[in-house]
């Protein structure tokens, strides 16, 4: 068996274009221009990649994207200054604080700091909350991003057994609980494992469908996977290459080459989970503006 090769790219533009149509009919309706504002602190040559990316999405689609760039050594009252003037300025849709933060600041604090109807990272305890409580309005983009993979890739969650391994804020929690929520595109049967579980691997094996967001490269190998599941891989690791210019390569938390041969469909890192993760952003900035 050789899996399919899940596309997020591809996936990735197609809800790109329906943001942008949806920006196209609001603002021919007389709307104004949702605007999502980055917050990015220091120089961090990987963070400033990503938030480019970012606003060269915004920007694409129709929306309007600005950067904010504090220095490194700001203190937690002048970022927190800056926070509050944005939730305060109606013209800024979504706010998003690009992280990690430097180490004299509070991550949480921060977070928290954010009104929670802009927070298009979904990570502010009142969005978090709404996701628990199944009302879930602004979800974090990656595990938004996961769904809409599955869906749009044609496997509904509903009434399969669901194994998510990673259990951070950012993406493993609230996917399992995305996941098992009572409504479209969830209702699956949801097991949280993570790098702690014993015997990882005869949990891994009981997935239809595998998400692995562990953080580490090639948790996931192929005598862990049931044939004929459907691996998301959500990692995205620096490893040596030797043969590469740069001297190194991306890869997942999935050997992919081995699980490839035994699962039926497997997202690729580069080119799977990433496109979609600033896809849903740009759908959260819109829900943020009340247009979606």
């Amino acid at each position: 068996m050789t899996a399919d090769r899940i596309d997020g790219a591809a996936i990735a533009a197609e809800i790109r274009a329906e943001v942008a149509d949806r920006v196209r009919v609001h603002l021919e309706g007389g709307g104004k221009t949702p605007q999502l504002t980055a917050v990015l602190v220091g120089d961090d040559p990987a963070s400033a990649t990503y938030v480019r990316n970012k606003a060269r999405a915004c920007e694409e689609v129709g929306l309007e994207a600005h950067t904010i760039t504090p220095p490194a050594d700001i203190s937690q009252d002048e970022l927190l200054e800056i926070v509050r003037g944005l939730n305060a300025d109606p013209g800024v849709s979504g706010i998003l604080v690009q992280l990690p933060l430097p180490p004299q600041l509070d991550e949480r604090t921060i977070t928290e700091a954010v009104d929670p109807a802009k927070d298009v990272d979904g990570l502010h305890p009142v969005n978090l909350g709404r996701l628990v409580q199944g009302e879930p309005h602004l979800v974090p983009a990656t595990p938004a991003g996961v769904q809409q993979l599955l869906l749009r890739t044609g496997v509904d969650p509903a009434g399969k057994r669901v194994v998510v391994v990673g259990r951070s804020t950012l993406v493993g929690k609230p996917l399992a609980l995305l996941l098992g929520q009572k409504a479209e595109g969830a209702n699956a049967t949801v097991t949280l494992a993570h790098t702690g579980t014993s015997d990882l691997g005869a949990v891994t094996r009981e997935a239809e469908v595998l998400v692995v967001a562990a953080g580490w490269p090639n948790t996931v190998t192929a005598e862990m996977v049931r044939p004929g599941a459907v691996v998301i891989d959500v990692g995205t690791n620096r490893v040596d290459d030797a043969t590469r210019k740069r001297g190194w390569r991306l890869a997942g938390d999935v050997d992919y080459a081995g699980v490839s041969e035994v699962a039926a469909a497997i997202s690729p890192v580069p080119g799977g989970v990433g496109p979609m993760t600033i896809a849903m952003l740009l759908v959260n900035t819109l829900r943020a503006a009340g247009v979606a």
